[in-house]
């Protein structure tokens, strides 16, 4: 009596693991597109908030999206940066950015919007976000007049990959990649070790195959403190892009990282184009 009381419990417990494991499988499964994006419509500032002049730019991608960017533009400027951004919010919470490339590095900006975020168009896809990329390099090149050789193509965390396929596609100036993952899968698994992610998660972003048909000078920036994306990654990405490359090591965890380290963060960028 004791035994099948025992045996009872023991599947009781089996039952019950089953079940949050089963429930916690298909929650993932179902909500992997939050884990991916997380886009904000509503702009809380502009450039002229850090006063600085811009323009605001819509534009389309080759499926007929409406997009929107700001041109920050600089005067005798030492290039263009096109800036992808990470997963959340929208252009009007990169400020930081603007006045960093702007005001410290002389560049002119433009920064975009993907798809469902901020005022562009639409609803963000893997495939989206490089149509997305592929508009604003178009605008820059077609409409600004700008030589490919002029432009740098700038992508943070989920803008890392985006930003590596546009690369490999192009011949720009230089790619920086900063703060982001050889694959969204590797983080997937990463983070929940217990659940056959690389089966069910429906999103690529191969950031470290797309940085090996890269041409352009390289250089990956990455946090030692990142507390979402391991340093590891920005290990792998380097060790598997082509030459010329470098790696500029910050201090910080993921979100702030660039602010905790900004005059190694700023100097190292320079110091990068000054050679390229």
């Amino acid at each position: 009596m004791v035994y099948q009381r025992i045996l009872l419990g023991i599947a009781s417990i089996i039952i019950v693991a089953a079940a949050i494991y089963l429930f916690s499988a298909v929650y993932k499964f179902v909500t992997q597109v939050s884990f991916v994006y997380n886009p904000k419509k509503q702009i809380k500032a502009t450039p002229f908030n850090i006063r600085l002049y811009f323009e605001e730019i819509i534009f389309k991608a080759s499926d007929g999206t409406d997009l929107s960017g700001w041109f920050v533009p600089v005067k005798n400027h030492k290039g263009v940066i096109l800036v992808l951004h990470g997963k959340g919010g929208n252009i009007s919470t990169r400020l930081t950015f603007l006045d960093y490339f702007s005001r410290k590095m002389g560049l002119s900006v433009f920064i975009i919007d993907y798809r469902g975020y901020g005022k562009s168009e639409g609803r963000p896809t893997e495939e989206g976000t490089y149509l997305d990329a592929e508009a604003a390099w178009k605008y820059l090149t077609a409409v600004k007049k700008i030589k490919p050789q002029d432009i740098i193509i700038f992508g943070r965390s989920l803008g890392g990959p985006v930003a590596a396929f546009l690369a490999g596609k192009v011949s720009a100036r230089a790619l920086i990649l900063e703060s982001t993952f050889t694959a969204i899968k590797d983080i997937a698994a990463q983070l929940y070790p217990y659940l056959p992610v690389r089966r069910f998660f429906r999103f690529e972003y191969p950031t470290i195959d797309y940085l090996k048909k890269v041409g352009s000078p390289v250089l990956i920036i990455h946090s030692r403190g990142d507390d979402y994306i391991p340093f590891s990654h920005a290990v792998k990405l380097y060790n598997a892009a082509n030459r010329p490359k470098q790696f500029l090591k910050i201090e910080g965890p993921h979100n702030i990282n660039y602010r905790e380290s900004e005059e190694i963060y700023i100097e190292g960028i320079k110091s990068f184009l000054s050679k390229y």
